[in-house]
């Protein structure tokens, strides 16, 4: 890892005697599993790559294990989002030892803009809740263009889902509307017994790097229509599947055979049905 711009990182209080004495233990409502192994963290921090001169935000740092990781690396700032009152008590404990580096903000990531929180260029690397990790990054790809990259650890299907490629197992909406906003890779896979609790799965972590075109929000939401209607019925052939979306019309012009499926069609062809979908909005 790049050298801390922390002088007193050593004498921070080993984490799992600062977990134990506030007795923080994960809640399953919350979709919570903590990582602790500080080998782990600082892995996750390397493939993030250079954070030099980088604002961080962090969703859901729990304890803090990633946080201490990234707040070691070069990284300008970092700030913590938690909406859980216990952690963000042991956060401002970890906040002494980085007061001007380091923000905590106790919200709901959920429900505001979270670019608002620091300047370009912006990073989010978390280890995200597993209850809400998918409307996280749903609600992140609408807005990509403020952000440089994304370097985030979902449960290993839902990160296939964001990755795969047409005609595989887990190709579907997601796959799409990520891919068709960025490049998406995984980057390492974490087992169970990494975690605390151990979840019933594999983890994997994924490098999501926006393109520097963005499509409009109104483009965005021709493609969340498009691939809702895909997608919600994909065992049809899109005939049937667009039926609701005058399909039919919008295949011709694209030049789709319309007894195709929905996992068929590559990330361009959907790009294509939503720029038709759009211009027929507004004709």
């Amino acid at each position: 890892m790049t050298p801390t711009k922390n002088k007193q990182n050593n004498i921070l209080p080993p984490l799992k005697e600062t977990i134990h004495e506030h007795n923080l233990l994960a809640k399953k409502s919350l979709g919570q599993h903590f990582l602790l192994d500080p080998k782990i963290n600082e892995q996750i921090i390397d493939l993030a790559g250079d954070l030099e001169n980088k604002n961080i935000i962090e969703v859901g740092p729990g304890p803090g294990g990633l946080t201490r990781a990234i707040l070691s690396s070069n990284a300008e700032t970092v700030t913590g989002v938690e909406i859980d009152n216990r952690a963000v008590i042991l956060l401002q404990e970890l906040k002494k030892y980085y007061p001007q580096r380091f923000k905590i903000v106790e919200r709901n990531a959920l429900e505001f803009d979270l670019s608002t929180l620091c300047q370009a260029p912006r990073q989010i690397i978390s280890n995200l809740p597993y209850n809400v990790g998918t409307a996280l990054l749903l609600n992140w790809l609408k807005q990509a263009n403020h952000w440089e990259r994304f370097t985030l650890m979902f449960q290993q299907e839902v990160a296939y889902r964001i990755c795969s490629a047409p005609n595989t197992e887990f190709y579907g909406r997601l796959s799409v509307i990520s891919q068709w906003i960025a490049s998406c890779t995984i980057l390492k896979q974490i087992p169970p017994g990494a975690f605390f609790p151990p979840p019933k799965v594999y983890s994997s972590v994924i490098q999501i790097i926006p393109y520097k075109k963005q499509p409009s929000p109104a483009l965005f939401k021709a493609m969340e229509t498009i691939t809702a209607a895909a997608f919600g019925q994909r065992r049809k052939m899109l005939r049937s599947s667009l039926k609701s979306i005058n399909g039919k019309t919008l295949l011709a012009k694209a030049s789709i055979d319309e007894t195709r499926r929905a996992e068929t069609l590559s990330i361009n062809e959907f790009d294509l049905l939503a720029r038709l979908y759009l211009d027929k909005q507004h004709s």
